[in-house]
């Protein structure tokens, strides 16, 4: 860039050969001192730079474009950088890419009598004449090998499949493209062929494309927005462009899931010692627990630090979830529902459904523990109603203890063939609410009261606390402050 001063680079180029360095950006903060032994890459003030001095770095970048579009000598200009896209892999195991190419010999030679399979025969293969395999032709299969390791053949390892890989047409050789298309030549296009993978007429059909298309959610990590997603997206335009899709967009929703790190606080790597081994943790607390555990540490775009001893806390769930099914099981179903537990359990269904459709699962398995703590108390007066309902809803996050549980309520057949739960709507409003009572200004106690209650209905509860009674004997009331279902504050002199 020519500019020592601030490019690391430059610097040392400029010091290696004594030449000049001029500074033109100085430090933002007053009294320091640049140190000239080294490059300044940071932001900063503007000096020896005539007009722009005293401009701070990002002030002198809009100045500078201004300036050169005011003397049509240049301007802003938005540029896009795309990594290369390699599409071809060196390995066995991916699609056989259907060219092929023309085979020369030397001259004076007839291509009817020699064989390029054989090790001595002199040969050219011409990959600047590449050649479509013809449509009719397709699929183009991998050949049979027992042996196929990479090799030391950059060519990879299809080139010792000679038999299929060199072949006789109209009295001429050929050979075949050794390469093979990376996982991206199936996974940019996938969930077109989900739509209809027996179909052997055509990719997928029209009808269903219509049906199903475009997919509702995209769920991937920030490394996904520069691979998959962008690869996918160029496919589908293509796609869409041929015709074969009416859908412009391939995903209607993109949801980034955070990272998970180490213990440490850093991204999991063996260099660090931090990886945590998935296989460990099924293997010491179940499937479920870790499935749990990576959903309840945080909301789902968060990137979260990982802390086995904190997997326990899941397991202690998934046991008093057990506990609680088996309390309803022993009762023989006959305990009842009283209000509190059809209100808790009403609001735990909403909010455990909306949730679910916001993929807030940690809030989610939240609410399904403090309903599973509220059944816990009942004892062995656990009515089934609300065991199976928290079953249906655990579900989803821990599917192997919620068919057991399931399978324990009576039922024959699995919970995936059984309705979601619904809610009623008016039993998850709060009839009452406990509100704080202060007495000039300092908090003396709580009452509970209905939601619409006046402000006369207040003061009366109130009045039933002794600590609010106390503040107020001998004093007259001058001024009373509600707000219905907040606060109460009274004002006594």
């Amino acid at each position: 860039m020519a500019v020592p001063a601030h490019d690391e680079r430059d610097f040392e180029f400029a010091e290696k050969f004594g030449l000049g360095v001029k500074w033109v950006v100085d430090s933002k903060e007053e009294g320091e001192e640049l140190s000239k032994e080294q490059a300044f890459t940071e932001h900063g003030v503007s000096v020896n730079s005539g007009d722009f001095d005293g401009l701070t770095t990002a002030e002198a970048k809009k100045a500078i474009t201004a300036k050169l579009a005011e003397i049509s000598a240049g301007g802003p200009k938005i540029t896009y950088k795309l990594r290369d896209w390699v599409f071809s892999r060196q390995r066995y195991w991916g699609e056989p890419i259907p060219i092929y190419f023309p085979v020369d010999f030397p001259e004076g030679v007839d291509p009817t009598t020699v064989d390029p399979k054989d090790e001595e025969c002199d040969h050219t293969i011409r990959f600047d004449q590449p050649i479509p395999v013809d449509e009719a032709d397709l699929p183009l299969k991998l050949p049979e090998m027992e042996n196929f390791s990479p090799g030391d053949d950059p060519a990879g390892c299809l080139a010792r499949a000679k038999d299929w890989r060199y072949f006789q047409k109209d009295g001429k050789w050929f050979a075949r493209e050794t390469n093979t298309m990376p996982q991206w030549a199936g996974s940019c296009w996938y969930y077109f062929r989900f739509l209809d993978p027996k179909n052997d007429a055509a990719a997928f059909s029209p009808e269903l494309d219509e049906d199903w298309m475009p997919v509702d959610l995209y769920v991937g990590g920030a490394e996904h927005a520069v691979l998959h997603l962008l690869y996918a997206r160029f496919w589908h335009q293509v796609l869409f462009d041929l015709g074969y899709t009416k859908h412009p967009e391939p995903f209607q929703k993109l949801v980034h899931q955070g990272m998970i790190l180490g213990s440490d606080g850093e991204k999991m790597s063996k260099s660090r010692g931090n990886v945590v081994n998935p296989d460990d943790v099924v293997d010491a607390h179940g499937a479920d627990a870790l499935r749990l555990y990576e959903m309840f540490m945080g909301p789902l775009e968060a990137v979260k630090p990982w802390q086995t001893s904190q997997v326990a806390g899941v397991v202690r769930f998934q046991n008093k979830l057990y506990n609680v099914v088996q309390s309803a099981v022993t009762n023989g179903g006959v305990a009842e529902m009283d209000d509190e537990t059809t209100k808790i359990l009403h609001k735990t269904m909403k909010k455990v459904t909306e949730d679910i459709e916001s993929m807030s699962f940690n809030t989610a398995i939240s609410a399904m523990m403090v309903l599973t703590n509220h059944l816990t108390s009942l004892k062995d007066q656990v009515p089934k109603e609300a065991a199976e309902k928290l079953v249906l809803m655990v579900s989803p996050f821990a599917p192997h203890i919620g068919e057991e549980c399931w399978s324990l309520l009576g039922h024959e057949t699995s919970l995936a063939h059984h309705p979601w739960v619904e809610y009623d709507e008016s039993l998850c409003v709060d009839n009452t609410v406990v509100i704080g009572v202060q007495v000039n200004g300092k908090k003396r106690g709580e009452i509970e009261i209905a939601v619409d209650a006046d402000q006369d209905t207040a003061m009366t509860e109130a009045k039933k606390d002794s600590k609010v009674l106390n503040q107020l004997d001998g004093k007259n009331v001058k001024k009373i402050i509600y707000v219905p279902g907040r606060i109460l504050n009274i004002v006594a002199k």
